[in-house]
């Protein structure tokens, strides 16, 4: 019987993407395991028994102070060792949404040696003032070096649904950083491909960075929702354009099992 990688999906109060992104896991073939963050703080669960860490959408903790901020605590102050360990082990860790907010404000993203796990960048206030809920269309950047995004090169079409996920950097060198360490993972564009404002740009992310990874490629954080399209029949106008195959968020799944499959098992 082949073994399965095994996906850790953790949950807190106002987590509400859970369930979604289980079933994209399972369905790229893993065994998945939804566990609240106090089942981790307790013992009761060991981050060790697992080969990916996900921190899915939602409002944690009502999204109070800032957007994943009360979450990204908990994990650095109660579970940093243990967070470590998992990172220096070559574990894959991937936030989507409030998940990449999360990421970003333990300073696992964009996780720069020169910062020692500070906090070097933020996702703050849309620039329209307002929550975005619609879909958007993504480039992966040619140099990026993403585990989880290896081998996309066309468009992705996937939903966004959120307030606070404009991505700003502290400064102009740790944005430069990113950009020539291969780090940022996808831009927004417009349907042909292109940088353009809003509302290709939902929220006003500098340089049109909707997603970036560390600099070893497998902490990935971004803000659309992949797990929301890993079917064909999830594409808002699958009737009208005959949509098959796969839902454009699959392949980001899949990836990161393989590689657990391949390199961690």
């Amino acid at each position: 019987m082949k073994v399965k990688a095994n996906v850790i999906i953790l949950r807190a109060a106002g987590t509400n993407c859970d369930y979604e992104t289980e079933a994209a896991f399972i369905k790229a073939g893993a065994a998945t395991d939804l566990v609240h963050i106090n089942q981790l703080v307790r013992g009761e669960k060991r981050l060790s028994d697992y080969q990916i860490l996900a921190i899915p959408g939602g409002f944690t903790y009502g999204d109070d102070i800032a957007a994943g901020k009360i979450l990204a605590n908990e994990l650095k102050y109660n579970l940093g060792e243990e967070i470590e360990r998992f990172v220096q082990e070559g574990k894959l860790i991937i936030g989507i949404c409030n998940g990449f907010q999360v990421l970003v404000k333990t300073g696992l993203l964009p996780g720069s040696p020169e910062a020692a796990g500070q906090q070097e960048a933020t996702l703050t206030f849309n620039d329209s003032g307002k929550f975005e809920d619609r879909w958007v269309y993504l480039k992966p950047d040619s140099s990026q070096r993403c585990v989880f995004t290896r081998g996309l090169d066309g468009l992705l079409y996937l939903p966004i649904a959120h307030a606070e996920g404009k991505f700003v950097t502290k400064d102009d060198s740790t944005l430069r950083r990113v950009e020539t360490r291969g780090q940022v993972v996808f831009r927004y564009v417009t349907p042909d491909g292109q940088p353009g404002d809003y509302p290709w740009n939902p929220n006003g992310s500098v340089g049109s960075i909707a997603g970036i990874c560390d600099p070893s490629g497998r902490i990935f954080g971004l803000m659309p929702h992949p797990e929301r399209h890993i079917d064909p029949l999830q594409h808002p106008r699958w009737t009208r354009e005959k949509i098959k195959g796969k839902g454009d968020g699959a392949a980001i799944f899949e990836n990161g099992v393989r590689y657990a499959e391949k390199e961690l098992l």
